[in-house]
């Protein structure tokens, strides 16, 4: 739909300071396009005398006035040849992005069964046999077979579970799925719980 007169926001150029408004950016991009230093020097003076009705009157005059020409260097993308009464050096450092930072979390080795699981598969590599272990094998599998159902990655069915069991854990860990069996588990839809609480109540 173009309604005519109807500019909607999504479709407009983003602003570089959204706080002073589309106006004050039209009247910088006007400051620029001035043919004479001279024009553009009384017109720069003018937005900064405008922006600084604008912005809070907190701290030292100084500092704001600094920040007021640093803003308008900003918003005219470092285009209006003017001569500025202040050292626009910190404007410039503004604009320049920081180096990218690495990300601190190492890569998970057992894809989508999570952090948990990888330090109980880590312990199964290692554990003795008997019945904490037998256990923690009954635990595991299960889990392993609802996060499968859950997340949807490919089949869920029982060789699956076998199968990513004995391979994470370097095939300490081999699942009998003759006389193993699941917990039966039906997943529920998001927010049912909330519901039947509700009802209850």
């Amino acid at each position: 739909m173009n309604i005519k007169g109807l500019d909607y926001n999504t479709q407009r150029e983003r602003l570089v300071l959204p706080e002073y408004g589309r106006e004050v950016q039209q009247m910088v991009d006007h400051c620029v396009a001035l043919p004479t230093r001279a024009e553009r020097q009384h017109c720069a003076e003018t937005i900064v005398r405008v922006m600084e009705r604008m912005a809070p009157r907190t701290g030292d005059s100084n500092d704001l006035q600094h920040k007021l020409w640093d803003h308008l260097a900003l918003m005219s993308n470092f285009k209006l040849d003017i001569d500025y009464p202040v050292d626009i050096e910190q404007a410039h450092k503004i604009m320049q992005k920081p180096k990218p930072m690495a990300y601190p979390m190492k890569r998970i080795p057992v894809r989508h069964y999570g952090n948990m699981m990888f330090e109980v598969l880590n312990m199964l590599k290692d554990m003795p046999e008997g019945r904490d272990r037998e256990e923690l094998v009954r635990l595991a599998a299960n889990q392993m077979k609802r996060d499968l159902m859950l997340w949807g990655h490919g089949s869920s069915d029982n060789e699956k579970v076998a199968s990513d069991l004995a391979r994470y854990t370097d095939g300490k860990v081999q699942l009998d799925l003759g006389s193993f069996r699941f917990e039966r588990f039906v997943p529920e839809a998001r927010g049912m719980e909330k519901k039947q609480q509700r009802r209850r109540k």
